[in-house]
């Protein structure tokens, strides 16, 4: 029982939307009042009663995943169809009808169509884009719809502006798009034969032209072997004639061309004429000389004159036979080889070497790895000795033997790397500084001290005596410096003296210094550790030559010195004073030098240094603080609690001293690091206990003197080697050392 059409009674189709614009469908086309918009919906986009929406592109399958739009789901994907059209030829004698082949492509992300005629040669009419991309509507009566994916089908007929096109085949990615859309293939169909096309081809066949050209190609040759060139080393024996001799050559085979290029080689002082080559660049003959051919007798083509009248004029024909043509050989790549013979124009040339490049080329395209070397000559006779003269005493040694090696005397060359290497740069003086005494009998020049420089740029030498009081000798400088030669020379010799050289001097050798003894008797913090760490240069300071003397001790003497060690260390510690130990292996007799043992004292001697007072490092930094008037110790404090974000109180070192300077402490970086280092638990800072201990304001320490702030901001924390005998020695990692 259906309900009456009462308000109430039946459900509002307008619930839910919210638009209700309607669509024009009336406009002015050329100034006449026209329905343009039959298609167009109702109102609210909604159509029309019985009216259909077409389909404004074509139906795709639907994908798997996110819904993309056609031009991005089908972006550079076209479909290819091989057609052709049968295009009518009125007015023409040979052809009534033409067979015109092209492809046509549909591109599917806007169902847009292009016909593109594929060019041919001497066709007569133009060719190429047949059809611009663009849209093409249906043939009447459907023109307006569009040509989409489902009107494509091979083996049929298909109308494109009242042409019809006949689809014969596809490519591969056509047939499989088509086929997952459900579409049925026809089978291929073939394209028929264009009679004037087949006459074309037929005449082309038959016709030989009056000129025709002998194609050879070498652009190929050119572009793979251009600037490869094959090097031989050849002679050419010239003695028969008169005032001949052996010539050297040097032959260039050109790749890119198959040309040859002779050059030869003339030695200083020959009497020849420099000629730039001895042969120019062309083909070489193999069986030249030749008798000279007569102008015209060697062309690339032979014409015949097949008919000659004053009144039809001159007909020629081409000689395909090539009767009388002349062949002449010219030599290839394949016939260089090492030891061969080859004939430049009646002159015996024999290969006797060739460079890399031409062996590695003939080791893989011929496989030939005898290259043996031809001898054509004695070995050069080796130069005379020649013989320097001694030293005459005028000038330095050098300087006289620079002016026997030339007409020209030069100023003896200096080694200006070493120079630059070796010279000061910034704190590295490069000058080892030595501490000796005066080797004499005299008692009081034993008791003068001298200071030993030598200057690693130039091997120089120069010695300062250490003034002192009351001892009658006025100090300064004792030698200039300047490079000093080893005693015991002969004056006047050939050969150059012997200088004094940085492995020369180490602690405990004796120098001879213009006739003066004098004993290195220590050296300074910067000597050592520059010996230590160029140990390869310094083999005094080479831990490992050291260790290797110390293993080849008689096993006599390791018993001793065993005994001496557990005499020495009673509580087995594995430490003993540096003093006894360094006697013991002085006294043994080992090979040691005092150099030597001095290394390996600093090597395995621990050191103990005094812990600074915190007390007095906090006073220092208080009174630094409040000469540099610094307030701001309650804005460090909040700092150090906003970066502190678990609120432990603590922070970590390189946060803490980040945040000092951020402030700008007014601390030395020294003070300041060993205050972090006291107040610090491993990698974390107590601020809290440093921020009260520098706070000068709420908790001032007590005044410091001068003296002692100059101490801890100027402490040097550099070791003397004198106070090496005043530490311990760890003998049991020296034992680990020499039994590895």
């Amino acid at each position: 029982m259906a309900l009456p059409f009462l308000p109430g009674n039946s459900s509002n189709k307008q619930l839910g939307k919210d638009r209700f614009h309607k669509s024009q469908h009336f406009d002015y086309t050329n100034g006449v009042p026209m329905l343009v918009g039959s298609e167009k919906p109702g109102i609210g986009g909604e159509p029309l009663l019985g009216q259909k929406v077409k389909p404004k592109y074509s139906v795709y399958p639907k994908g798997q995943g996110v819904d993309l739009p056609s031009w991005v789901a089908f972006d550079k994907q076209v479909l290819c169809f091989e057609a052709y059209f049968q295009e009518a030829v009125p007015e023409a004698r040979d052809e009534t009808y033409r067979i015109r082949k092209c492809n046509i492509y549909f591109y599917l992300e806007d169902d847009t169509i292009q016909v593109v005629e594929p060019e041919y040669k001497n066709s007569g009419i133009p060719q190429g884009t047949f059809i611009h991309r663009h849209r093409i509507p249906l043939p009447p009566p459907n023109d307006d719809q569009f040509y989409n994916v489902f009107h494509f089908n091979i083996n049929q007929q298909m109308v494109l502006y009242s042409r019809t096109f006949t689809l014969t085949n596809c490519d591969t990615f056509t047939r499989n798009f088509l086929t997952k859309l459900g579409v049925r293939l026809n089978d291929p169909a073939t394209v028929p034969d264009d009679p004037y096309s087949n006459l074309r081809e037929q005449i082309e066949k038959s016709m030989k032209p009056l000129r025709p050209y002998e194609r050879c190609d070498t652009l190929k040759q050119f572009l793979d072997q251009d600037r490869k060139v094959l090097r031989f080393y050849c002679f050419w024996d010239d003695t028969e004639s008169l005032f001949g001799d052996l010539r050297e050559l040097i032959m260039h085979y050109f790749l890119a061309d198959d040309t040859i290029e002779i050059r030869e080689v003339i030695s200083p002082d020959s009497g020849r004429d420099a000629v730039p080559k001895f042969l120019h660049r062309g083909k070489l003959p193999k069986h030249g000389p030749a008798q000279i051919k007569q102008p015209g007798e060697i062309t690339d083509r032979t014409v015949l004159n097949v008919f000659a009248s004053t009144s039809q004029g001159k007909r020629y024909i081409l000689d395909s036979l090539k009767t009388g043509a002349v062949h002449e050989e010219f030599y290839k790549d394949c016939d260089l080889t090492v030891g061969g013979e080859i004939n430049v124009w009646g002159r015996r040339v024999v290969i006797t070497d060739c460079d890399d490049f031409t062996k590695d080329y003939y080791r893989l395209k011929y496989g030939i790895d005898d290259f043996t070397r031809v001898q054509y000559k004695a070995p050069a006779a080796p130069p005379p000795p020649r013989f320097v003269p001694p030293y005459n005493g005028f000038g330095s040694e050098e300087d006289s033997l620079s002016s026997c090696q030339g007409l020209l005397p030069k100023p003896p060359q200096k080694d200006f790397r070493k120079f630059m290497e070796k010279d000061r740069c910034g704190l590295e003086s490069n000058v080892l500084n030595f501490r000796a005494k005066m080797v004499t009998a005299d008692p009081v020049d034993r008791e003068r001290l001298f200071i030993i420089s030598f200057y690693l740029c130039d091997d120089s030498i120069s010695v300062f005596e250490r003034p002192q009081r009351n001892s009658g000798v006025i100090g300064g400088k004792f030698m200039e410096r300047s490079r000093v030669k080893k005693p015991d020379q002969e004056l006047f010799k050939s050969e150059l003296s012997e200088y004094f050289t940085a492995q020369d001097l180490y602690v405990g050798a004796t120098l001879c210094l213009n006739s003066k003894h004098f004993q290195l008797l220590d050296a300074d913090e910067y000597t050592l550790n520059y010996m230590e760490q160029h140990a390869e240069e310094f083999p005094k300071a080479n831990l490992g030559t050291i260790l290797s003397k110390l293993r080849s001790v008689p096993e006599e003497k390791q018993s001793e010195i065993r005994r001496f060690l557990a005499l020495a260390d009673s509580n087995n510690t594995g430490f003993i004073p540096s003093e006894p130990f360094r006697g013991l292996l002085m006294g043994l007799d080992c090979g040691l030098s005092e150099h030597e043992v001095l290394v390996l004292g600093r090597r395995f001697t621990v050191r103990e240094e005094p812990e600074a007072d915190v007390g007095l490092m906090l006073a220092v930094a208080q009174d630094l603080l409040k000469k540099k008037h610094f307030e701001e110790i309650p804005d460090l404090a909040r700092a150090f609690a906003y970066h502190d974000r678990q609120k432990t109180g603590r922070l970590s070192t390189k946060e803490s001293r980040t945040i000092c300077k951020a402030f700008q402490l007014p601390l030395p970086e020294n003070l300041l690091k060993s205050l972090l280092s006291k107040f610090a638990d491993g990698d974390e800072i107590d601020y809290h206990a440093l921020l009260a201990g520098i706070n000068w304001i709420e908790r001032p320490a007590a005044p410091v003197l001068p003296e002692d702030t100059l101490k801890l901001l100027f402490a040097s924390p550099r070791s003397k080697p004198e106070l090496v005998s005043e530490s311990l020695l760890s003998y049991s990692a020296l034992l680990k050392k020499v039994q590895v």
